[in-house]
Protein backbone atom coordinates (compact mmCIF):
# COMPACT_ATOMS: atom_id res chain seq x y z
CA UNK A 1 0.00 0.00 0.00
CA UNK A 2 1.88 3.13 -0.72
CA UNK A 3 -1.41 5.73 -0.23
CA UNK A 4 -0.81 8.39 2.80
CA UNK A 5 -3.25 10.41 5.05
CA UNK A 6 -2.50 14.08 5.89
CA UNK A 7 -4.20 15.44 8.76
CA UNK A 8 -5.05 19.54 7.98
CA UNK A 9 -7.26 22.13 8.00
CA UNK A 10 -9.22 23.79 5.14
CA UNK A 11 -11.80 26.03 5.17
CA UNK A 12 -15.00 25.34 4.07
CA UNK A 13 -15.40 24.06 0.10
CA UNK A 14 -18.33 27.18 0.26
CA UNK A 15 -16.17 29.91 1.49
CA UNK A 16 -14.57 32.65 -0.03
CA UNK A 17 -11.26 31.52 0.85
CA UNK A 18 -11.30 27.82 -0.28
CA UNK A 19 -12.37 29.15 -3.33
CA UNK A 20 -9.78 31.99 -3.50
CA UNK A 21 -6.85 29.30 -2.35
CA UNK A 22 -8.07 26.71 -5.17
CA UNK A 23 -8.04 28.49 -7.96
CA UNK A 24 -4.57 30.34 -7.35
CA UNK A 25 -3.63 27.12 -7.19
CA UNK A 26 -5.10 26.03 -9.66
CA UNK A 27 -6.84 22.66 -8.44
CA UNK A 28 -9.70 22.26 -5.95
CA UNK A 29 -8.60 19.11 -4.54
CA UNK A 30 -12.33 18.13 -3.02
CA UNK A 31 -13.90 17.98 -6.01
CA UNK A 32 -11.03 17.07 -8.31
CA UNK A 33 -11.57 19.81 -10.73
CA UNK A 34 -8.60 21.80 -12.33
CA UNK A 35 -9.24 25.72 -12.24
CA UNK A 36 -7.85 28.73 -14.39
CA UNK A 37 -5.19 30.29 -12.51
CA UNK A 38 -4.99 34.41 -12.02
CA UNK A 39 -3.02 35.87 -15.02
CA UNK A 40 0.46 37.55 -14.23
CA UNK A 41 1.37 40.25 -15.84
CA UNK A 42 4.74 40.91 -14.64
CA UNK A 43 7.22 39.47 -16.83
CA UNK A 44 4.61 37.37 -18.53
CA UNK A 45 4.99 34.85 -15.65
CA UNK A 46 2.76 31.99 -15.27
CA UNK A 47 1.85 31.09 -11.96
CA UNK A 48 0.95 27.44 -13.07
CA UNK A 49 5.22 27.24 -12.75
CA UNK A 50 5.29 28.66 -9.35
CA UNK A 51 2.44 26.58 -7.43
CA UNK A 52 3.13 22.76 -8.60
CA UNK A 53 3.90 21.55 -5.77
CA UNK A 54 1.28 23.32 -3.70
CA UNK A 55 -0.86 22.24 -6.23
CA UNK A 56 -0.52 18.54 -6.03
CA UNK A 57 -0.95 18.64 -2.22
CA UNK A 58 -3.88 21.32 -2.45
CA UNK A 59 -5.17 24.46 -0.76
CA UNK A 60 -4.50 23.09 3.05
CA UNK A 61 -2.48 24.24 6.52
CA UNK A 62 -1.05 21.32 7.92
CA UNK A 63 -1.41 19.84 11.53
CA UNK A 64 -0.54 16.23 10.98
CA UNK A 65 1.84 15.67 7.91
CA UNK A 66 1.24 12.61 5.68
CA UNK A 67 1.60 9.46 6.41
CA UNK A 68 1.31 5.89 5.97
CA UNK A 69 -1.10 3.76 7.89
CA UNK A 70 0.73 1.69 10.54
CA UNK A 71 0.42 -1.64 10.70
CA UNK A 72 -3.12 -2.80 11.96
CA UNK A 73 -4.41 0.41 11.17
CA UNK A 74 -7.10 1.15 8.98
CA UNK A 75 -8.90 4.37 7.24
CA UNK A 76 -12.16 3.73 8.71
CA UNK A 77 -10.82 3.72 12.29
CA UNK A 78 -8.74 6.57 11.76
CA UNK A 79 -11.99 8.60 10.55
CA UNK A 80 -13.85 6.95 13.45
CA UNK A 81 -10.48 8.83 15.36
CA UNK A 82 -11.32 11.84 13.41
CA UNK A 83 -15.03 11.88 14.14
CA UNK A 84 -14.67 11.57 18.47
CA UNK A 85 -11.89 14.13 18.23
CA UNK A 86 -13.97 17.04 16.39
CA UNK A 87 -17.35 15.92 18.96
CA UNK A 88 -14.85 16.85 21.58
CA UNK A 89 -12.89 20.02 20.30
CA UNK A 90 -13.75 23.55 20.06
CA UNK A 91 -13.19 25.93 17.20
CA UNK A 92 -9.85 27.93 17.42
CA UNK A 93 -9.64 31.41 16.17
CA UNK A 94 -7.58 32.37 13.85
CA UNK A 95 -8.41 35.97 13.42
CA UNK A 96 -6.81 37.72 10.31
CA UNK A 97 -4.57 35.87 7.46
CA UNK A 98 -1.24 37.65 6.07
CA UNK A 99 0.66 37.22 3.25
CA UNK A 100 4.49 36.12 3.76
CA UNK A 101 7.69 34.25 2.98
CA UNK A 102 8.55 31.31 4.58
CA UNK A 103 12.06 30.67 3.77
CA UNK A 104 11.76 30.61 0.32
CA UNK A 105 8.04 30.02 -0.66
CA UNK A 106 4.75 31.96 -0.26
CA UNK A 107 1.90 31.56 2.43
CA UNK A 108 -0.69 33.19 4.13
CA UNK A 109 -0.47 33.06 7.62
CA UNK A 110 -2.13 33.94 11.02
CA UNK A 111 -1.46 37.77 11.54
CA UNK A 112 -0.49 36.63 14.67
CA UNK A 113 -0.58 32.92 15.57
CA UNK A 114 -2.11 32.17 19.15
CA UNK A 115 -0.83 29.71 21.49
CA UNK A 116 -4.67 27.96 21.14
CA UNK A 117 -3.21 27.49 17.30
CA UNK A 118 -0.13 25.68 18.65
CA UNK A 119 -1.74 24.01 21.20
CA UNK A 120 -4.34 22.63 18.82
CA UNK A 121 -2.03 21.68 15.82
CA UNK A 122 -0.21 19.35 18.74
CA UNK A 123 -3.12 17.78 20.08
CA UNK A 124 -3.76 16.79 16.51
CA UNK A 125 0.02 15.50 16.54
CA UNK A 126 -0.48 13.79 19.84
CA UNK A 127 -3.43 12.09 19.05
CA UNK A 128 -3.10 10.60 15.99
CA UNK A 129 0.03 9.22 16.57
CA UNK A 130 -1.16 5.60 16.76
CA UNK A 131 -2.24 5.50 13.03
CA UNK A 132 0.86 6.75 11.54
CA UNK A 133 3.73 3.82 10.07
CA UNK A 134 7.55 4.64 10.99
CA UNK A 135 9.32 6.48 9.17
CA UNK A 136 11.32 5.03 6.28
CA UNK A 137 15.13 5.22 6.40
CA UNK A 138 15.14 6.53 3.13
CA UNK A 139 12.45 9.96 3.87
CA UNK A 140 14.62 10.47 6.97
CA UNK A 141 17.18 10.56 4.57
CA UNK A 142 15.66 13.11 2.54
CA UNK A 143 14.14 14.92 5.65
CA UNK A 144 18.22 15.89 6.73
CA UNK A 145 18.69 17.41 3.99
CA UNK A 146 16.95 20.48 5.05
CA UNK A 147 20.13 20.90 7.43
CA UNK A 148 17.69 20.76 10.42
CA UNK A 149 18.20 21.90 14.00
CA UNK A 150 19.25 19.15 16.94
CA UNK A 151 15.46 19.92 18.53
CA UNK A 152 14.30 19.62 14.95
CA UNK A 153 15.62 15.90 14.22
CA UNK A 154 14.59 14.98 17.69
CA UNK A 155 10.97 15.86 16.35
CA UNK A 156 11.34 14.18 13.16
CA UNK A 157 12.69 10.84 14.97
CA UNK A 158 9.73 11.30 17.89
CA UNK A 159 6.91 12.57 15.34
CA UNK A 160 8.11 11.92 11.69
CA UNK A 161 8.13 15.64 10.91
CA UNK A 162 10.46 18.33 12.28
CA UNK A 163 7.92 20.94 12.11
CA UNK A 164 5.77 20.13 15.05
CA UNK A 165 5.00 21.14 18.44
CA UNK A 166 7.25 24.45 19.32
CA UNK A 167 8.75 24.43 15.87
CA UNK A 168 5.01 24.47 14.22
CA UNK A 169 4.17 27.38 12.33
CA UNK A 170 0.48 27.48 11.05
CA UNK A 171 0.52 28.30 7.08
CA UNK A 172 -1.57 27.55 3.57
CA UNK A 173 1.50 27.13 0.99
CA UNK A 174 0.92 29.36 -1.81
CA UNK A 175 4.14 28.64 -3.82
CA UNK A 176 7.11 26.74 -4.71
CA UNK A 177 10.52 28.07 -3.88
CA UNK A 178 10.43 31.39 -5.64
CA UNK A 179 13.94 33.48 -5.85
CA UNK A 180 14.33 36.71 -5.29
CA UNK A 181 13.89 38.24 -8.68
CA UNK A 182 9.93 36.91 -9.31
CA UNK A 183 9.12 36.59 -5.34
CA UNK A 184 8.22 39.96 -5.32
CA UNK A 185 5.98 39.79 -8.58
CA UNK A 186 4.53 36.92 -7.02
CA UNK A 187 3.60 38.46 -4.06
CA UNK A 188 1.99 41.33 -5.50
CA UNK A 189 0.02 39.42 -6.90
CA UNK A 190 -0.67 37.38 -4.58
CA UNK A 191 -2.02 40.45 -2.32
CA UNK A 192 -4.34 41.77 -5.03
CA UNK A 193 -5.83 38.24 -5.36
CA UNK A 194 -6.21 37.93 -1.76
CA UNK A 195 -7.16 41.09 -0.89
CA UNK A 196 -11.04 40.14 -0.23
CA UNK A 197 -10.24 37.64 2.82
CA UNK A 198 -7.10 39.10 4.75
CA UNK A 199 -8.79 41.19 6.90
CA UNK A 200 -11.19 39.07 7.77
CA UNK A 201 -11.59 37.04 11.55
CA UNK A 202 -11.22 33.18 10.18
CA UNK A 203 -12.01 30.51 12.23
CA UNK A 204 -10.44 26.67 12.08
CA UNK A 205 -13.53 25.14 12.59
CA UNK A 206 -12.76 21.90 11.10
CA UNK A 207 -10.26 18.71 10.28
CA UNK A 208 -10.01 17.27 7.23
CA UNK A 209 -8.39 13.99 5.92
CA UNK A 210 -6.56 14.61 2.50
CA UNK A 211 -5.35 11.32 0.65
CA UNK A 212 -2.16 10.32 -1.35
CA UNK A 213 -3.52 7.55 -3.75
CA UNK A 214 -0.46 6.67 -4.63
CA UNK A 215 3.32 8.27 -4.31
CA UNK A 216 3.14 11.35 -6.58
CA UNK A 217 -0.36 11.48 -7.30
CA UNK A 218 -2.69 14.90 -6.56
CA UNK A 219 -4.07 14.62 -3.16
CA UNK A 220 -7.38 14.60 -2.51
CA UNK A 221 -10.22 16.35 0.00
CA UNK A 222 -12.00 13.02 1.46
CA UNK A 223 -13.20 13.90 4.58
CA UNK A 224 -13.87 17.24 6.88
CA UNK A 225 -14.60 16.48 10.62
CA UNK A 226 -16.37 19.85 11.97
CA UNK A 227 -15.29 20.63 15.78
CA UNK A 228 -17.98 20.49 17.82
CA UNK A 229 -16.82 20.46 20.81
Amino acid sequence: MTERYGIYFAPACQTELWKLGSEWLGRDCASGVAMTQPALIARELSLSDFTKSPRRYGFHATLKPPFALAKGQTVGGLQDALKNFSLATKPVSIGELKLRRIGSFLALTPKEQSPAIAQFAASCVEKFEPFRAPLSAESRKKRLQANLSDRQKELLDRWGYPYVMEEFRMHLTLSDSLNDQVAPDILHAAKHWFEPILHQEHMLDRICLYKEPSTGAPFERIADFVLEG
